[in-house]
């Protein structure tokens, strides 16, 4: 009962004449009342922040330092003809910053369940509000979760040999927005119809994850075998990666002629984030829940 006057207190906001619910208040209000729950909900779990930005960190310094003596990509006769030389911590970090957005849509995605069993998302869906504000309410919650960590991690580039500027920034930040939609619309898509967490990880780890793995992160595609480099081709996260190492090596071509151009990059990944999001309006809209 708590739980449902706090939502129809928050989520239905003020009326307009004769006590009808004003536009505002079908879309906007609860679309804002839900990213400020996201956001409050992640600063005061502090296991989620050392989680969602120390796994990552952890994978980007091992994992680097452990093939930085075996990994060296556009070495003279290699695959960049200026002969330019990049070691595995820097050709590692753009994975990096995309796996701090994927392990945070995760995260954040999983407390659709968590709602749902404690009555919270019963409350949402029976007060009079659009549905598309509640996708939207918790994908941009996640999106500024991702967002914040992403751009932290990003203060890092100098250490793995990559230089930053404003324009850098502002380019990188662009380009995660975009990210981060679609991967935590992705997220809530999968979540929604679930009621185990446990399930909704194990999906996440037999898809998320090989996503990543498959995206040029871990490894560039011009070394893996033919079927390896068919799926990283199909893969969306593989253009997520491409746009966010262009922008980082903006009006240079070190390193960025193996990848697929930043405009069909940029245009998937954008579509990739509609498409989720409309999804994810369209799941929750038709649901019987």
């Amino acid at each position: 009962m708590q739980a449902a006057k706090t939502v129809e207190t928050n989520l239905t906001g003020a009326t307009g004449v004769a006590g009808a619910p004003s536009a505002e208040s079908y879309w906007l209000l609860p679309m804002a009342s839900l990213w400020r729950r996201e956001v409050v909900r992640f600063l005061r779990q502090r296991s989620r922040v050392v989680g969602a930005l120390g796994t990552p960190l952890v994978f980007w310094v091992v994992i680097g330092s452990g093939f930085g003596k075996s990994f060296v990509l556009g070495q003279p006769g290699g695959s960049d003809d200026s002969g330019s030389t990049m070691g595995y911590l820097e050709y590692f970090f753009p994975g990096s910053i995309v796996l701090i957005v994927l392990f945070t849509a995760i995260f954040s995605t999983i407390s659709i369940i968590e709602d749902r069993r404690e009555g919270f998302l019963q409350a949402v869906l029976a007060a009079p509000v659009r549905r598309s504000s509640i996708v939207l309410g918790k994908v941009l919650g996640s999106t500024t979760l991702a967002l914040g960590q992403a751009l932290l991690f990003l203060l890092l580039a100098p250490l793995a040999g990559i230089g930053l500027t404003l324009g850098t920034l502002l380019g990188v930040a662009g380009v995660l927005v975009l990210v981060a939609i679609g991967l935590s619309g992705l997220g809530f898509l999968i979540a929604w119809p679930m009621d185990s967490t446990q399930g909704f990880h194990a999906v996440m780890n037999l898809l998320l994850m090989p996503m990543w793995l498959l995206s040029g992160a871990a490894f560039p595609a011009s070394g893996a075998s033919s079927w390896v480099g068919v799926a990283m081709a199909l893969n969306p996260v593989t253009y997520h990666v491409a746009a966010v190492r262009h922008v980082l090596y903006w009006g240079s071509d070190r390193f960025t002629g193996n990848l697929p151009p930043f405009w069909l990059a940029l245009l998937i990944t954008v579509v990739f984030a509609g498409l989720t999001i409309a999804l994810s309006a369209r799941a929750m809209i038709r649901s019987k829940r």
